[in-house]
C-alpha cells in the first residue's frame, strides 16, 4: 500500500484562507523594506556648487532654510497616510477575504504603509523647502 505525503489543511483553512495569508505575509515583508527606505533623504545630502562660495555663510544659511523647513507638518502628513491606508486596507482584506478578522489585517497593514508614505512624503517635502530656500539665496543647487 503507498502512503500519500500530500499535505492536508484543517477544514477550517481553506485555499482563499491561504492566499490571503500569503499576500497579508507579503504585504508585511514589502512594508518592512519600504519603512526601511523611509529615512534616505534628508538636507545633509544636499549639493551645492561650492566655487566662490563662503561655507561658514553657507552653513548659517542652510541652517536657517532647515528652521523654515521645519514648519512641514510630517506628523499630519503620516496620521493622514494611516488614515486613508486603514480604509484602503480594510477594504482590499474585507474583499478579498473571508471575514472580519481579514479586513482588520488589512487595515492594519494598510496603515503601516500609508503612515510609511505620508512620513516618506513629508520628508521629501521639507527638503524641497531647503533646496528652494537655498536657491532663492543664491547658490547653486545641483541635485
Amino acid at each position: 500500500m503507498r502512503k500519500s505525503y500530500r499535505h492536508t489543511y484543517p477544514s477550517n483553512c481553506s485555499a482563499p484562507r491561504r492566499r490571503a495569508r500569503a499576500r497579508v505575509a507579503m504585504g508585511s515583508l514589502f512594508m518592512a523594506m519600504v519603512v526601511a527606505g523611509v529615512g534616505c533623504t534628508t538636507t545633509d545630502e544636499i549639493i551645492i556648487d561650492r566655487k566662490g562660495v563662503d561655507m561658514a555663510r553657507y552653513a548659517a544659511d542652510k541652517a536657517e532654510c532647515e528652521s523654515y523647513a521645519d514648519e512641514v507638518r510630517i506628523g499630519e502628513k503620516a496620521a493622514r497616510g494611516a488614515a486613508t491606508g486603514a480604509v484602503i486596507g480594510g477594504a482590499v482584506g474585507g474583499i478579498s477575504g473571508e471575514s472580519s478578522e481579514d479586513a482588520a489585517r488589512g487595515a492594519g497593514v494598510g496603515a503601516v504603509a500609508g503612515t510609511t508614505r505620508g512620513l516618506a512624503e513629508g520628508q521629501r517635502a521639507r527638503v524641497r523647502v531647503v533646496k528652494q530656500c537655498l536657491r532663492g539665496r543664491g547658490y547653486r543647487v545641483l541635485n
